[in-house]
């Protein structure tokens, strides 16, 4: 994934109500008023929260007669998701490391203590 692929990914999901959005989309395809009911906002604010995520990539809007159904395009999430799994195997190798090293540096228990019941 480009970099600012990336960032338009990142910063759409940086809003918690495009969040909501996806989250909803992501049980099925809805029109922009049902993607509304939710929220206290009205029509407008909405829509542009959808072209947010429409520029990023993120839905995909598609016309039948009068009704604009929203559907979830989940490719940059799967690309941003990947991204992250790099420094997640980073962080995770990390602190087994650290999770050794203290297991080597811990005293032995005393004999006779409670660690030997």
């Amino acid at each position: 994934m480009t970099p600012d692929l990336l960032s338009s990914t990142f910063g759409a999901l940086a809003d918690p109500t495009r969040r909501a959005i996806l989250a909803r989309l992501a049980s099925g395809e809805a029109s922009v008023t049902e993607l509304a009911e939710p929220f206290e906002m009205s029509l407008p604010a909405i829509s542009k929260h959808l072209k947010v995520l429409e520029r990023a990539g993120l839905i995909v809007r598609s016309r039948t007669a009068q009704w604009r159904p929203c559907q979830l395009a989940p490719t940059p999430l799967k690309e941003a998701s990947d991204w992250l799994d790099h420094y997640r195997r980073f962080w995770d190798g990390s602190l087994d490391r650290l999770d050794d090293y203290l297991k080597q540096i811990q005293p032995a228990p005393k004999p006779g203590s409670a660690g030997d019941l």
